[in-house]
């Protein structure tokens, strides 16, 4: 496992240049439509929604791992599009933007859809499964949630 020192990355959809764009989104199609053989529209029309907010983490601006925070309804959210390239997994990327992307959430729920391989990672940050498993694209993924954090 290679230790990598990388730089934490958050834009508002609209503040992403073009070209900061075009690298996420080589990424996701690199991880999810071709390593995974997932023919699906990776364009949902979701990533330049004004309230769209985009993490990566890059080192000497090679995009190594992106996760995607939707507003879902008022004050609820929901997190997508986590993936790191592979070459540098095993090293904590996805943890760290999970972090960001939780910290930004704050006491709000949040919402995603798990690969169910990865459900136990989800997990591990307070996401809890609901409902059945499910196919998505031909790959199992299950909904998790992480509830809304009550002020005392």
């Amino acid at each position: 496992m290679v230790t990598f020192h990388a730089t934490l990355r958050r834009e508002w959809a609209a503040d992403l240049t073009a070209s900061q764009l075009y690298d996420l989104l080589r990424l996701r199609v690199d991880v999810f439509v071709v390593e995974q053989t997932c023919p699906y529209p990776e364009l949902d029309g979701h990533d330049l929604e004004p309230a769209t907010r985009h993490f990566w983490l890059e080192v000497e601006g090679r995009v190594l791992a992106t996760l995607r925070l939707l507003e879902d309804a008022e004050n609820s959210f929901r997190i997508g599009r986590v993936c790191t390239a592979a070459d540098a997994r095993g090293n904590g990327l996805s943890g760290r933007l999970l972090e960001a992307a939780l910290a930004e959430v704050g006491s709000a729920q949040c919402v995603l859809d798990a690969q169910t391989q990865v459900a136990g990672f989800y997990a591990s940050h307070g996401f809890v499964p609901e409902g059945d498993e499910f196919l998505e694209d031909g790959i199992p993924h299950i909904t998790m949630r992480r509830a809304a954090v009550l002020s005392p």
